[in-house]
């Protein structure tokens, strides 16, 4: 009778629980508590019904009551109190095992009117379980022959407690140098704990050890386990049994049946009798994951104990150990993969799609990449794709599972503009599941006409001089489409790429081809520029024609004409002598000039503007012969002076005048003039060939007197000679100087780019000078700092500025550069040119006047500074040829019978034969002697050097027949 009511009364509490379980009158949130598991039965958990808003007495009169859906009373309610109490101890590890949470659901269900709260008790682990290893002694065979650092896995200890009441230490105990202990986590659920061995083992030695292997976890008070660890030391056995693949692989279905085989693993030991028999087990089978599996201790198959589930893991990794008779052993993963049933559709995945496409396309055209996928596997993975009827596409398989949507015939936009295909992608299962996806192909039109120029090319006409940004012409071209592919826009495009971009000052209007002259010409320097336009249409790729223009330089007369001789930069005129008994048509001179101009405006005439007296010469208007009209007379000035018309032919005019004179002397002998003195120079010698000559020639007899004097200081006696030579070496005493650009001004020169320009454009050239000689004077170029040092490059030994690349829209208008020009002595010496580069797109905003735009004339010609080397050297001649003369007259008129020489002390009296005094003189080794035993000696002088004003020097003589004499 009493098992009848417990029947009917779990039988109506389940038909509450379901009836009250659909009524609305429930707390949508559960009243959530916890309590600390193993406490005893009676304990207070908490006050429910003040927390269910009830009062106590309403427990009774509404028949309270606690259901659970295992129908398991794990608590109590007080009707009284409303407390909730503890029915039965908790055991954590029984309720919910390892699991990290633990929460035991329940129901307060109340009558009159219905009425239930869902309530759930946390089960808090407390420490109350120390680890446990599988067995109480564990037995090791070790060979003697392990080397140091084997391992030698162990069954870890199991703990059923959780988190920090885990297992969280290992150690052995009492320690011993020969072991050590090793473990840590392999995956996620997978720890493995191994025995190394630290020291070599000697069975003659010790043949067993014994020692505890301690797990400890972290409770408090931490609790332990502790197994008996007994190693045998065996000899011989020196195969250990090997797995023929450290991995072993095998697949199961999801819905396989218990003792299903999943794999074999299989071992081979080369050792015979016992120590080659193997066995099979799972390493740390204490782990969750190896509950499923069970192996084979003989045949090392591996079957499911359990049903697998799909959801809950997808692959499982094992441990398995093969021992073999004599202790040694083996340990092989095992990677057990769960298939799951055909559950999942084909998903297509697009990697790359061309929505549009030319009409011109060739077959084979890929339209679309794609991929399809299926997570299942096998049969149920596989997976065919395949176009819906089109003529004019197809798939067509490209790698694995990619597939391509290509074209196969041609296109014709007219007859079907757009295409809607739709590729299927089903699996080989049962039943198979099939993925649809659409694309869309619109055809477009192709730019199949390139721009026509009206003419073959174009001959246009710009004076030099011209006005900036001018117009001279116009080209133009059609385009036989239509719409974005007929927009035609023009372009400049260098004729001869590899030549000096001469073209840089042309630009050409984009839109209607207009071409302009940024930036007036000079016709000096062009006459005539070809360049390419090039018309382009807006059609994707453009098509584009080029056409030839000539730009023809039409020279006007901006150049007036220029005497070379007689020269006129000294301020009096040349002087020419003439005879008193010349006679009518002698020829006094010749003027020389030359008009950069060409044509007509270079034709130069010759006219005698005045004179002293005008009767007396005539200058021939063609020839600029100045010749006698008639015979001289006593009557006649003897200093004439003349002023010769030079001009040219142009429109209007420009002209020169050369000043000179003549002198009308009735003896010429004293006279010391060369006879180059007395001729014209060849027409063609510019004035920088005699500005050099005259340099050459003062400089020499600048050293010759030099040397001359030197010479004298030691030839003092006037009864012996003796040859000197003098070899000033050059050291690297100057620094380059920068001729081009000018650095006087305060801002640097402005050099104007075209933003049309590209790579290789000529910005610039910095020119410069050393005043050394040979090794001292070589000069290289660099680049030491830019605005943007990538966009410019310079010539290390040319020491031109041009462009590195195209320039962009991005390039800054202002480009600041400085070049470093270095000469090559040693040590080197440097000089600096500053300069600025103005990026421009259409010079007709530029305000800057002719002269801003080209290099200064004289200041920075190299004829400048020939005139003022010339008349340095020429004054420093003077100055030393009235040195030397003053030195003449104030010399002692008795000399002592010696040769000296001021100068400051050489290498060693020994290495000469001549000796020095204390003042530096040159004299004999024996004062007794009046001989030298060399014939010559050479006087070697090192510029720079600064020896107290004195100059080393080293003489040698021979004294034949009581006299010194040069060999």
């Amino acid at each position: 009778a009493h098992i009848g009511s417990a029947q009917h009364s779990r039988a109506e509490q389940v038909l509450c629980l379901c009836v009250f379980l659909s009524l609305p009158h429930a707390r949508a949130e559960p009243i959530r508590y916890s309590v600390a598991e193993e406490s005893e039965s009676g304990s207070v958990v908490a006050n429910v019904a003040e927390d269910a808003g009830l009062a106590p007495a309403q427990l009774s009169a509404r028949r309270a009551r606690l259901l659970s859906e295992d129908g398991r009373q794990h608590f109590r309610l007080d009707p009284g109190s409303g407390r909730l109490v503890v029915a039965e101890r908790l055991d954590r590890e029984e309720l919910c095992g390892q699991s990290a949470t633990c929460t035991l659901p329940f129901e307060l269900l109340l009558a009159n009117p219905v009425q239930f709260f869902r309530v759930g008790v946390a089960v808090e682990d407390i420490n109350d379980h120390a680890p446990v290893f599988p067995e109480e002694r564990v037995t090791l065979k070790i060979l003697e022959t392990s080397n140091p650092g084997s391992r030698f896995p162990l069954e870890g200890a199991q703990d059923l407690d959780v988190g920090s009441n885990s297992i969280q230490a290992y150690s052995i105990s009492p320690k011993n140098e020969y072991f050590s202990i090793d473990f840590g986590t392999q995956t996620e659920d997978a720890k493995y704990i191994e025995l190394v061995l630290e020291k070599p083992l000697d069975r003659e030695e010790q043949a067993e050890m014994y020692f505890s292997l301690i797990a400890v976890d972290a409770g408090s008070p931490p609790r332990s386990g502790t197994t008996q660890i007994h190693i045998v030391v065996i000899d011989v056995n020196d195969n250990a049994p090997v797995f023929p693949q450290k991995v072993f692989i095998g697949k199961v279905l999801e819905n396989a049946p218990e003792g299903s085989v999943v794999l074999r693993v299989v071992a081979t030991d080369q050792d015979e009798g016992v120590n080659g028999d193997i066995s099979y087990q799972f390493s740390q089978a204490g782990d969750q994951s190896y509950s499923a599996f069970m192996v084979d201790p003989m045949s090392g198959e591996i079957k499911l104990t359990k049903s697998l589930d799909f959801e809950a893991a997808k692959n499982y990794e094992l441990r398995v150990r093969a021992t073999d008779g004599g202790g040694l052993s083996a340990i092989c993963r095992v990677l057990v993969e769960v298939v799951d049933v055909n559950d999942n559709a084909p998903e297509v995945m697009i990697s790359s799609f061309t929505s549009s496409i030319p009409e011109d396309s060739l077959p084979g055209t890929v339209v679309a990449l794609f991929t399809v996928r299926d997570r299942d596997a096998g049969a149920n993975g596989k997976i065919s794709c395949a176009l819906e009827d089109q003529l004019s596409f197809s798939l067509r398989p490209a790698y694995k599972n990619y597939f391509e949507l290509v074209t196969v015939s041609a296109l014709d936009r007219e007859e079907i503009a757009r295409y809607i295909l739709t590729v299927t992608a089903a699996d080989a299962g049962s039943p198979p599941l099939t993925t649809t996806q659409t694309f869309t192909v619109d055809i477009s039109d192709v730019n199949d006409n390139a721009p026509v120029f009206n003419q073959t090319s174009y001959t246009m006409y710009v004076r030099e001089n011209n006005v900036p940004t001018v117009l001279v012409g116009t080209v133009g071209a059609l385009d036989g489409d239509v719409g974005p592919n007929a927009k035609v826009t023009y372009s400049l495009v260098l004729a001869h790429p590899t030549e000096h971009p001469t073209c840089s000052c042309i630009s050409v209007n984009s839109e209607n081809g207009d071409v302009f002259v940024l930036r007036p010409l000079d016709y000096e320097q062009v006459k005539q520029i070809e360049f390419l336009v090039r018309a382009s249409d807006a059609g994707s790729p453009p098509l584009s024609a080029n056409v030839t223009v000539h730009l023809v330089v039409v020279d006007e007369n901006d150049n007036a004409p220029l005497v070379l001789y007689p020269s006129q930069d000294s301020s009096s005129p040349s002087s020419e002598l003439v005879p008193v008994s010349a006679e009518a048509g002698y020829l006094i001179t010749k003027v020389v000039a030359v008009d950069a101009d060409s044509g007509q405006n270079s034709w130069l005439s010759y006219h005698l503007l005045r004179a002293t007296d005008p009767g007396l010469f005539v200058v021939g208007a063609q020839s600029g012969e100045v010749r006698l009209r008639r015979s001289v007379t006593e009557r006649d000035t003897v200093k004439q002076k003349l002023v010769v018309l030079v001009r040219d032919s142009g429109q209007p005019p420009l002209s020169a005048t050369a000043v000179l004179s003549a002198l009308l002397l009735s003896d010429l002998s004293d006279v010391r003039l060369s006879h180059s003195s007395l001729t014209t120079e060849d027409e063609s010698s510019s004035l920088t060939i005699y500005l050099i000559i005259s340099l050459v020639f003062v400089s020499l007899l600048f050293l010759v007197s030099t040397a001359a004097f030197v010479i004298h200081k030691v030839c003092k006696r006037k009864d012996a000679n003796v040859t000197v030579h003098l070899v000033v070496v050059d050291e690297n005493d100057n620094a380059p100087l920068v001729l081009y650009p000018s650095q006087d001004s305060s801002s640097p020169s402005s050099e104007l780019v075209p933003v049309s320009a590209e790579a290789g454009y000529l910005i610039t050239k910095v020119v410069a000078v050393d005043a050394d000689s040979g090794q001292n004077s070589w000069l290289s170029y660099h680049l030491l700092k830019a605005s943007d040092p990538g966009l410019f490059v310079v010539g290390a030994q040319s020491g031109e500025v041009r462009l590195r690349r195209s320039l962009t829209e991005r390039d800054t208008v202002k480009q600041k550069l400085v070049v470093l020009v270095r000469d090559n002595g040693q040590p080197p010496l440097s000089a600096t040119a500053a300069m600025s580069a103005l990026l421009l797109s259409d010079f007709s905003d530029v305000r800057l006047t002719h002269s801003s735009l080209t290099t200064e004339d004289e200041s920075s010609s190299l004829t400048i500074y020939l005139i003022i080397s010339l008349v340095f050297i020429s004054l420093l001649f003077l100055v030393s040829t009235a040195a030397f003369v003053i030195h003449k007259v104030c010399k002692r008129k008795d000399l002592p019978p010696q040769i000296r020489a001021t100068g400051g002390t050489t290498s060693s009296e020994q290495d000469f034969p001549c000796g020095l005094g204390s003042s530096g003189d040159i004299e004999p080794d024996n004062p007794g002697m009046h001989s030298f035993h060399d014939p010559n000696y050479d006087l070697i002088s090192v510029a720079g050097r600064q020896d107290h004003g004195q100059i080393p020097l080293c003489c040698n003589a021979m004294l034949w027949s009581g006299k010194l004499q040069p060999r």
